[in-house]
């Protein structure tokens, strides 16, 4: 009798387990798809060939997000640019290289610690460091933004190459390899997916960030080219956001900025999939 009870109490507890689960899982996919959904009905109706292909007007109050999507792009160029040799370099030093757990184990607590700082710290220190010297620029802004993103790419970089068995390493020492053969031949080509993961969320992080360059990158809409344009300030799709929104009150250029942020982080994404495979396949080979 005992027994029973104890067997029926157990299958309800799992089955209000089950529901709470499921429960959970439908409320974060529900508030997801509402929010892609309502931005993006929101957002693209807004979205017309001259908005893409113009820039801002003050004396006609056209308004026009060209000057912001060249701007990001920019940005984004120059900040991977950085970014990845220092990430995917530090990351291959630990892992491979460095001797001393105790010097390994206080780089990887900095980098999880600078990870949580807010970004608007990051966006005062860039603007002592860089802007100060530098003025406000895109590059100052692509600058703070390759401190921000640099714990983002040696991390997930350094468990990536935790991955690669140390089989691999060894058989390549016994045919006669020297070791930054081995790193270059062997060991990086299998964690390809871990430089593919940092950058996809470095590019998330840039696409999204706002706060770090309004300190450092500015709210300009010039048309410029790329070395022109990462010497003079501009602003982000993100930063122009914030200004049509609750400087000018556009809410509908708002949510037409909004609506092509998503389209290219999902567009981003993506591509990062295909990538992903397509280096899959060829290990698998």
């Amino acid at each position: 009798m005992l027994k029973q009870l104890f067997l029926n109490k157990r299958k309800s507890f799992e089955v209000f387990t089950k529901a709470i689960m499921y429960l959970s899982v439908g409320l974060t996919a529900a508030l997801v798809l509402f929010l892609l959904l309502y931005i993006l009905i929101c957002g693209i109706p807004n979205i017309t060939p001259e908005l893409l292909m113009s820039k801002p007007s003050y004396l006609t109050e056209k308004i026009g997000i060209l000057p912001d999507i060249l701007n990001t792009l920019y940005i984004v160029f120059a900040t991977l640019l950085l970014v990845l040799p220092l990430g995917v370099g530090a990351a291959v030093y630990l892992t491979e290289y460095a001797t001393s757990k105790k010097m390994v184990s206080i780089i990887e607590y900095a980098a999880e610690a600078l990870s949580g700082i807010p970004s608007i710290i990051y966006g005062l220190v860039g603007m002592l460091l860089f802007s100060n010297h530098m003025g406000t620029c895109l590059m100052a802004g692509a600058l703070t933004l390759v401190i921000m993103n640099l714990p983002t790419i040696m991390r997930t970089t350094q468990e990536s190459l935790k991955t690669v068995p140390q089989s691999y390493r060894e058989g390549a020492f016994g045919l006669g390899a020297g070791k930054w053969r081995v790193v270059r031949t062997v060991v990086l080509p299998g964690c390809v997916d871990g430089v593919i993961t940092g950058c996809i969320l470095s590019v998330g992080r840039i696409l999204g960030e706002s706060a770090a360059l309004l300190f450092t990158a500015g709210f300009a809409h010039a048309v410029n080219g790329l070395v022109d344009g990462l010497a003079a300030p501009g602003a982000t799709l993100t930063v122009a956001l914030y200004v049509y929104a609750k400087e000018q009150g556009e809410f509908g250029v708002a949510f037409a900025i909004a609506a092509i942020l998503m389209l290219l982080t999902l567009l981003i994404n993506f591509a990062a999939t295909l990538v992903q495979r397509h280096f899959a396949k060829r290990r698998s080979i």
